[in-house]
C-alpha cells in the first residue's frame, strides 16, 4: 500500500534524515522530521522559529530585548526554598510533578538563571528543577570548604525534599562534575547523565590548573574598575553581540557567597579518576565546539564511561545553556525521553 498524502507531506529529504540521524536536527524517533513525536504543525513551526532565531542571534544578526520574558509554554517557573543540612537551598521548578524529573546543575559562579531559557522548553515533557549550588545564587553555602562531594550530597538532599526517587541529572561545567559525582556516589538516584562542557579532572588536569592564575577572582577597587575586569576576564569566551550573557554572569558572580573562585578550586581538586569507574548510567556528553576549556576533554571523558556518547554543539561557547537554549533543550530531550 502506498504512502498517504500526509505521510508524503511529512517525509524528510535524505539530507535531513542524515542530519537527524547524526543528532544535528530534530529528535531522532524514526517518524520523519516534520511531525516527529506526534507534535502538531503549530508546534513544529514554533520550534523551527526558535531554532532559526537562535542561529541568527548567535551570528549577531538579531538580539531580543534584554528584559524580554521567556516565551510561555503554559508551565510557569516557580522559585522555592528547601530546608537542607546547609540551611535553605534555593531552586526553580516547572513542569508536571508526575513527569520524569530532570535536575539542572549550573557552572560556577552562575545560578539557576543559566537555565532560565531552557526550563520552559523542557517543561512540556519533564518535571524540571534547577538548583542554586550551595554558596551561589540564593542558596546557603556549605558549612565546610566547597567541594564536589559536598555539593553532590546536598543535591541528593534536594531530591529527598522533593520526594524524587530518581532523576535525570544535567550539569554544565562545574555542574557536570557535580552530576558525575552524584552518579558515582548515589547511583540509585540518577537515571542518566547529561555532561555539558565537563572537564576530565585527572592528575594532569589538576597539575595544570594549579599553575594557572585564578579564573574569576578580581581584587576589589574603590573606583569599581574590578567590575570591568570581571567582565573582561570572560569576554573572550562569550559570543560577540550578546552582552546580556556577560551581564548575567557578572550579576551571579557578585552574588556568590564569599569566594567567587571557590567553585573553580573545588573542580581543580576533584579526583575524578577515583569515581568515574562507578558511573554505570547512560551518559550524553555535550561538546561545545568553541569552548576551549572543556571541548578538548570530551573524548577522554567518554573513553572512561561505559555508556557514553558525544554530541557536538556547533558554535557553543562557555555559556552554552543560555547561549543556545533551543539546541541545548533539544539535545537533552532527545536523550532522556524514551522513543515515541
Amino acid at each position: 500500500m502506498g504512502q498517504s498524502v500526509d505521510a508524503q507531506r511529512y517525509a524528510a529529504p535524505a539530507i535531513v534524515n542524515r542530519l537527524v540521524a547524526d543528532g544535528h536536527l530534530g529528535l531522532k524517533t524514526g517518524q520523519g522530521f516534520y511531525d516527529h513525536r506526534g507534535r502538531d504543525t503549530a508546534n513544529y513551526r514554533r520550534d523551527v522559529l526558535q531554532r532559526t532565531l537562535g542561529m541568527l542571534r548567535h551570528a549577531g544578526l538579531w538580539r531580543a530585548p534584554a528584559d524580554a520574558p521567556v516565551q510561555s509554554t503554559g508551565h510557569p517557573i516557580r522559585r522555592v526554598f528547601a530546608d537542607t543540612s546547609v540551611g535553605q537551598l534555593h531552586y526553580a521548578s516547572c513542569g508536571d510533578a508526575d513527569a520524569p524529573a530532570v535536575l539542572l546543575l549550573h557552572q560556577s559562579p552562575r545560578s539557576w538563571l543559566e537555565y532560565r531559557a531552557v526550563m520552559p522548553l523542557l517543561a512540556p515533557h519533564c518535571r524540571v528543577i534547577a538548583m542554586d549550588t550551595p554558596g551561589f545564587g540564593d542558596s546557603a553555602p556549605l558549612r565546610e570548604d566547597a567541594s564536589i562531594e559536598g555539593w553532590a550530597a546536598v543535591a541528593v538532599e534536594l531530591l529527598d525534599a522533593l520526594g524524587i526517587a530518581r532523576a535525570h541529572v544535567v550539569g554544565h561545567h562545574t555542574g557536570g562534575v557535580i552530576a558525575l559525582q552524584m552518579a558515582a556516589a548515589h547511583g540509585a538516584r540518577v537515571a542518566s547523565l547529561v555532561l555539558s562542557s565537563t572537564p576530565f579532572t585527572h592528575a594532569a588536569f589538576r597539575q595544570a590548573r594549579a599553575q594557572r592564575p585564578p579564573i574569576d577572582a578580581v581584587a576589589p577597587s574603590t573606583d569599581g574598575s574590578h567590575l570591568a575586569a570581571l567582565w573582561q576576564r570572560r569576554q573572550g569566551f562569550y559570543p560577540p553581540h550578546r552582552p546580556e550573557l556577560l551581564e548575567a554572569f557578572v550579576r551571579d558572580a557578585l552574588k556568590a557567597s564569599g569566594d567567587v573562585e571557590g567553585g573553580h578550586r573545588a573542580v581543580a581538586s576533584y579526583r575524578m579518576e577515583d569515581h568515574i569507574g562507578r558511573v554505570t548510567q547512560p551518559v550524553l556528553i555535550l561538546r561545545a565546539s568553541d569552548d576551549p576549556f572543556a571541548a578538548p576533554h570530551a573524548a577522554e571523558l567518554a573513553a572512561h564511561i561505559a555508556q557514553a556518547r558525544v554530541v557536538d554543539m556547533p558554535g557553543g561557547m562557555v555559556p552554552l545553556p543560555d547561549q543556545l537554549p533551543e539546541a541545548f533543550a533539544q539535545a537533552v530531550l532527545g536523550f532522556v525521553l524514551p522513543p515515541a
